[in-house]
């Protein structure tokens, strides 16, 4: 007879699941509602994006203690900490757009009678 899954698994698997209804929706959304959707998965404070940052980062604090125990290899915790560190840079880079995402989130659908001109792509180096 198998038991039923802890609490905090079943909450990582519907958290999960979540996520995946959320970027059917995302994909099917009009640019303005999903511009808003974006701003809030991005938010930095409340979003889904600030959230997988704490949550990694709890996790490296975990593996660190566990490591230090001999209960997982070091790299473990050292990977932890690197996605950490890598999801805390991206979060930052990002909430610079969030207050644009908000504005193009709440303009009406036809605010001019001219289109807006397409900006050109620009490719970021790796740093």
């Amino acid at each position: 007879m198998s038991h039923p899954a802890p609490y905090p698994v079943r909450l990582a698997d519907e958290i999960t699941r979540q996520l995946g209804q959320l970027t059917d929706h995302l994909s099917q959304l009009p640019p303005p509602q999903a511009a808003q959707v974006i701003a809030r998965v991005l938010d930095p404070d409340s979003g889904v994006l600030g959230g997988v940052t704490h949550l990694v980062a709890t996790g490296s604090v975990f593996a660190k203690a566990q490591a230090e125990r001999g209960a997982l290899p070091a790299q473990v915790w050292l990977a932890l900490g690197r996605a950490s560190n890598e999801l805390h840079d991206i979060t930052l880079d990002l909430d610079e757009h969030k207050d644009t995402l908000q504005r193009v989130g709440t303009q009406p659908a036809t605010t001019a009678a001219k289109p807006p001109a397409p900006a050109p792509l620009v490719v970021r180096r790796h740093r």
